[in-house]
């Protein structure tokens, strides 16, 4: 589902949190500081690739090719209803009361064949996109999603 986007105050809304995860965790709301997502297993690790934020559309290209996933099984933190993985690095985005800037694309990752050979090679581009945490704050599940 794709949304058509609209400014408001400086902001370009262009979707919505569809679900969120904290180390594969299926949650309503997560908290965010500097270090990435509290709880998750990446918390503190790496600051460009603290937050993964992966689109619906992700699982339906996996889906098209009769690969059937449970939603959290890409390792993404933020699931949501627009595709990000054409912004650039350094494009901040708004979810909740939290500011994040896209640090990176996520790369090619090994652990996919786990739940599917083909995946790697499929998702190789769409899989989703790393960012850091700029403002500090909440994510709660059906949050608007602002480009800044």
């Amino acid at each position: 589902m794709s949304h058509s986007p609209m400014r408001i105050n400086d902001k370009q809304f262009v979707g919505s949190v569809l679900e969120l995860f904290v180390s594969k965790k299926h949650v309503t709301n997560m908290f965010l500081d500097n270090d990435g997502v509290l709880n998750d297993k990446f918390y503190g690790k790496d600051i460009n690739r603290s937050v993964l934020i992966s689109t619906i559309e992700s699982y339906q290209i996996a889906q098209h090719k009769d690969i059937m996933l449970e939603h959290g099984a890409l390792g993404e933190n933020i699931l949501i209803d627009y595709n990000p993985y054409n912004l650039q690095s350094g494009t901040k985005i708004q979810i909740g009361s939290v500011i994040l800037e896209i640090s990176q694309n996520c790369t090619l990752c090994k652990s996919l064949t786990k739940l599917d050979n083909r995946l790697p090679k499929l998702l190789k581009d769409d899989r989703g996109i790393f960012a850091k945490v700029i403002k500090s704050g909440e994510i709660r599940y059906r949050d608007k999603v602002y480009i800044l």
